[in-house]
């Protein structure tokens, strides 16, 4: 695992990152309720095989410093760019899970040359899917997350919510509650845990431009044969927003299907860099 969390500047704001090993970098960019450990398992792996890992702790999550305000996707789509050149590189690999991929899909569409290849866990792409009341149910946060007190509601009895929303969208992982120490020890930081819900506060039903720009970047999505709100077939009628090879992965696991088999997901994930 990364020895120390370190601290870079990038679109005005100081970012935590974890890292390992050197060579081309890989960005890894975690979404909620999560953190930049959401990869120490896939890291190490992604080092081994000659790259400069790196897993920011995303905007607003303890210990990286809170934002004056809530973020669009405009800003969280030109986070992972400033990184990139932030750490001293010219490109990178970025891999994104839930709101991490769609700060890759964003970053992607924005500067094609700055990405090598894109590599998303977990969420569609956001213009492309349909809504059914399916999907609108298993989305509810979307709209519960907006309201106000919904951070205080969610740190309740301990985080109670947190264990809650994991069996939720990975409903066949049984996680060690351990999983979610790092979780709770940034969302301690009430600070944190309310910039986290600022996702949710700014999140608008119209899709930004980032949002509705073809991405020319290589892609590889991740689906999960678990995943109780998103199957296959959304990821495969997504293809229309990607110019250029765009590849189906359909694994096994729930929203976070990393996390749930993580030699498997590996495994299919690595031959693709």
């Amino acid at each position: 695992m990364a020895d120390a969390i370190q601290f870079v500047d990038a679109n005005g704001l100081k970012f935590a990152y974890l890292e390992e090993g050197s060579g081309p970098l890989a960005l890894m960019l975690h979404g909620f309720p999560d953190t930049a450990h959401t990869w120490d398992d896939l890291r190490p792996r992604i080092a081994a095989k000659g790259y400069r890992a790196v897993s920011p702790f995303m905007r607003g999550y303890h210990p990286t410093a809170i934002p004056e305000r809530d973020p669009d996707q405009e800003t969280l789509s030109r986070d992972p760019l400033a990184l990139i050149e932030a750490l001293g590189a010219d490109d990178a690999v970025i891999i994104g899970h839930d709101w991490g991929a769609a700060a890759a899909y964003g970053a992607a569409a924005l500067d094609p040359d700055r990405v090598k290849k894109l590599f998303t866990i977990g969420i569609p792409h956001p213009a492309a899917l349909k809504p059914s009341p399916k999907k609108l149910w298993g989305a509810r946060h979307f709209a519960i997350y907006k309201l106000p007190g919904a951070p205080e509601r969610f740190a309740r009895n301990d985080f109670a919510a947190l264990p809650a929303i994991y069996r939720r969208w990975s409903p066949l992982w049984n996680p060690d509650p351990t999983e979610f120490d790092d979780v709770r020890a940034s969302f301690s930081n009430r600070a944190s845990l309310n910039a986290a819900f600022g996702y949710y506060r700014k999140l608008s039903p119209v899709p930004s431009a980032s949002m509705k720009t073809r991405i020319k970047v290589s892609t590889v999505v991740f689906a999960g044969l678990d995943d109780p709100i998103v199957e296959p077939a959304d990821y495969r009628g997504a293809a229309r927003m990607f110019e250029n090879e765009y590849i189906v992965e359909e694994v096994r696991g729930g929203h976070f299907m990393h996390r749930e088999h993580p030699e498997a997901f590996a495994e299919r994930l690595l031959t693709h860099l």
